[in-house]
């Protein structure tokens, strides 16, 4: 959203996920190598950042990136440039980076695993989203939006979830964010049965040491507030 809104809309937008692959292969991915840089490259490659060139970059997962290349993405930041594995030449680069980590960045620099020069060169703009559980406010559109889009995947029947459901939905912790509940919106569409849904989260609240949910008020209901307007 970030870039469709953006001046670079018109270019590429490209999104790496940092945990996906190794170190060796995750620095070819982001920049490309020439034929013959490594065994198996039978032929040159246009890195992420060169094609992503006047765009957008996403880096995901970015705590996860491995320390020599964090060296190399501070090159890139500082410097607008990069050469290509197995190459000496330098390659004019210009793209806007957007990175996200659910890892603590702060205490990882602390620990020596993530560098402090880049972290700040990344800082621009941070905007720190809570986890799930701390916006139960959104829980309930959040299960409606995922009933309907996963309806109309799997041609299935619409479900309406029911006071109980949206009940035990807000009590659970939700370690998984809105991943796990996408997931279980899923399952919901699949099976048509939300009992099994309500059996599945007793049983993640007692693995998880969980106490055990607040009675479901009398009387349940849920309005969902307007929607966010962007400057």
């Amino acid at each position: 959203e970030l870039h469709r809104r953006s001046q670079r809309r018109a270019k590429p937008y490209v999104k790496v996920n940092c945990a996906a692959l190794p170190a060796d292969l995750l620095e070819s991915e982001l920049f490309g190598h020439e034929r013959g840089a490594f065994t198996g490259a039978g032929a040159t490659r246009v890195g992420r950042f060169e094609f992503a060139q006047n765009g957008t970059v996403m880096l995901d997962e970015i705590g996860e990136m491995p320390a020599a290349l964090q060296a190399k993405l501070l090159h890139v930041l500082q410097d607008r440039s990069f050469t290509r594995l197995g190459s000496n030449r330098v390659i004019d680069v210009d793209v806007r980076i957007i990175s996200a980590t659910n890892r603590d960045l702060e205490a990882m620099m602390r620990a020596g695993t993530f560098r402090e020069d880049l972290y700040y060169r990344l800082q621009v703009i941070e905007l720190r989203i809570p986890p799930l559980r701390e916006r139960q406010e959104e829980i309930a559109p959040l299960v409606e939006f995922f009933l309907s889009k996963y309806a109309k995947v799997y041609r299935r029947p619409a479900i309406r979830p029911s006071p109980t459901l949206l009940h035990a939905l807000r009590q659970y912790s939700w370690p998984g964010n809105i991943r796990e509940l996408e997931n279980m919106m899923k399952r919901l569409v699949v099976l048509q049965e939300e009992q099994l849904i309500l059996s599945e989260l007793d049983r993640l609240r007692v693995s998880s040491n969980e106490p055990r949910p607040a009675a479901e008020p009398a009387a349940a209901s849920f309005q969902a507030p307007p929607p966010a307007v962007l400057p």
